[in-house]
């Protein structure tokens, strides 16, 4: 995939372009919205964890560097991704969001478990690893 660069938040990040509808920022989370949710999150092989996040958000703060982290420890074998929750409010409806960070995990379409608040990474490493 073609990458190209861009500023985001006064930080400069590496995006690879779009592939089915799929944006790939930092290289690992995947961005979720309201258009390829059913596709990258429903229809998964794969167990899914997806955090709900503001950039308003301290806590959502704390976990953003965790989210990323696993999104690489667990490349091909789990989907990690992030919805914004103001630019996607259909996702966030869906799910009952109400209070951010929450991560959810799906396996087969489904939610399997639940995490709200800033948590360690050994918490939601065990959630994903009962998925695996």
């Amino acid at each position: 995939m073609p990458k190209r660069q861009n500023i985001q938040n006064g930080r400069m990040i590496e995006i690879q372009a779009t592939r089915n509808n799929l944006l790939y920022v930092n290289k690992m989370a995947v961005e979720i919205t309201d258009s390829n949710f059913t596709e990258v999150a429903i229809n998964s092989d794969k167990p899914v964890m997806i955090d709900f996040w503001a950039e308003w958000c301290g806590p959502c703060r704390m976990v953003t560097p965790i989210v990323e982290e696993m999104a690489h420890d667990y490349a091909g074998k789990a989907v990690v991704g992030k919805v914004n929750v103001d630019e996607n409010p259909d996702v966030s409806a869906k799910f009952g969001i109400r209070n951010i960070p929450t991560i959810i995990f799906l396996k087969g379409g489904q939610v399997v478990d639940k995490s709200v608040g800033a948590v360690p990474k050994n918490v939601l490493t065990e959630k994903m690893e009962a998925l695996l």
